[in-house]
């Protein structure tokens, strides 16, 4: 391990703030800065791109936090990826690392910023070899310059050298969001992402590609098909619209469950507060890692049909027709059954996805908890910190840790489910975005509002700082 923990030690990496808790403005100015360059990156196309294959995997583009075709065509998916590959071999027990120890959590968070600068320099390699993002072809003009085959070398290159760029670009600004701001930026880019792509499928009043008389938002093109009276088109942009709002709705209420345990501070008689346990325990971290692995998936699964080797299924332009990555695929039910092609299969279809992506989430739920020092052990440790004590009982950590185990697990395992169930019976309403990405988008935004009210209120009153310390 001493040539890991010198090798963590030489990572370059963002500064953490000097005093212990920061500011309400200075974190939120952070924060509002990454987005702003986030989104700015977002527009600086690749030099050199000829062909970007993967722009018509828009949809994947939102769960991975990506804008294929610029600078941060990678997004966060190599830093998923590579917390996925990391949590798996120190879940197995592959890796050696007791994660309640602090030299061992440490020496972890390093092994994971090893892992994503390793598969954002894999991921790069990929894209640009498996003609993802690939250079001119040869014999083509580009810049008045006919490629030949040391051009088309140099080009890919230097494709390779941004893509590895923005990817190191986007793991600093998490690591910025993360010690400076509010949340962290993986689940900012999520956001930024998903609320764009609703405003502008919702509103966008210009005319649709495939059909021009028409608008592509689905606010204007409902009226248009209304006056017109086009109702099968009308009831497909109701149904969008619907299905937007009851995700939303259902999102929201679900973040809003929770298990309260009766605490009491120990030293002050007739003072206590209630220790919360939501239902979703680990929030939307399960839904991150399955959405991210299964946009992998989908995205290798073209690459490697362009490669002429479909192991993982084969497309008809952007829509899975066959293989592993046509299971992994949720089909619009609402909108076949509107159109009237609903047929059987989709009903298979959409159960084999229900039940992987609820697996999926019990079992990162179980590796989250493991890792992030959310087990009952950890939590009791963190209470008695505090001075809290669960009244009627002594103080006593093993006494608090086995009552958070009544609560904890059955948390984790039913709520990873559940979030599970939430996010993949979202992709099958045929929402505005990506039902996965909805139901991302209003958690994070939901517990960024919590931590926001939190600080604001911390800052507004100091003396409920001394009580919260």
């Amino acid at each position: 391990m001493s040539f890991i923990d010198n090798l963590i030690n030489n990572l370059p990496e963002v500064k953490r703030p000097s005093q212990k808790r920061l500011p309400f403005k200075e974190k939120l100015k952070w924060t509002i800065v990454t987005l702003v360059l986030f989104y700015v990156l977002g527009l600086i196309p690749l030099f050199g791109l000829g062909q970007n294959s993967l722009q018509q995997f828009e949809f994947l583009s939102i769960i991975l936090g990506a804008s294929f075709g610029s600078i941060i065509s990678l997004g966060i998916g190599p830093l998923v990826t590579g917390s996925i590959v990391l949590q798996l071999l120190a879940g197995t027990g592959i890796l050696k690392l007791d994660l309640t120890n602090t030299e061992d959590r440490r020496r972890f968070q390093g092994m994971q910023k090893i892992f994503g600068i390793g598969f954002i320099i894999l991921e790069s390699f990929i894209y640009v070899f498996m003609s993802g993002l690939a250079p001119p072809q040869l014999g083509e003009a580009w810049n008045g310059i006919t490629v030949t085959s040391g051009l088309f070398f140099q080009l890919e290159l230097m494709l390779i050298f941004q893509l590895i760029l923005g990817g190191l670009l986007i793991m600093f600004m998490d690591e910025v969001v993360s010690k400076w701001g509010f949340g962290s930026g993986i689940s900012l880019f999520i956001v930024a992402g998903v609320a764009q792509q609703i405003f502008v499928r919702a509103f966008n009043f210009l005319p649709s590609p495939t059909n021009p008389d028409v608008a592509a938002g689905a606010i204007p093109s409902l009226f248009q098909f209304l006056s017109t009276g086009d109702v099968t088109n009308a009831g497909l942009q109701v149904a969008a619209l619907i299905s937007t709002i009851i995700v939303f709705l259902i999102c929201v209420y679900g973040q809003a469950m929770k298990v309260e345990i009766p605490l009491s501070f120990g030293k002050v008689r007739g003072y206590g507060m209630r220790w919360p346990l939501n239902f979703f325990y680990t929030s939307n971290i399960p839904v991150i890692l399955v959405g991210a692995l299964m946009a992998n998936i989908q995205l290798f699964a073209s690459l490697l049909e362009r490669w002429g080797r479909p192991i993982l299924g084969t497309f008809s332009g952007s829509s899975p027709i066959s293989g592993l990555v046509y299971w992994l695929t949720p089909p619009n039910i609402p909108q076949s059954i509107i159109t009237g092609s609903f047929q059987v299969s989709q009903l298979l279809q959409a159960l084999f996805y229900v039940v992987v992506f609820m697996i999926g989430a019990v079992i990162f739920s179980v590796f989250w908890v493991q890792t992030a020092n959310m087990d009952a052990a950890s939590q009791a440790k963190q209470i008695m910190a505090s001075g809290l004590q669960i009244p009627g009982f002594r103080r006593d950590e093993r006494v608090l840790e086995a009552v958070l185990k009544r609560y904890i697990w059955p948390l984790t395992i039913v709520g990873g489910a559940s979030i599970g169930l939430l996010a993949a019976v979202a992709d099958l309403t045929g929402a505005l975005s990506n039902g996965t990405s909805i139901l991302l988008s209003v958690m994070i935004v939901y517990k960024m509002y919590e931590e926001i009210a939190k600080q604001h209120m911390m800052d507004m009153h100091p003396a409920l700082r001394k009580v919260m310390e």
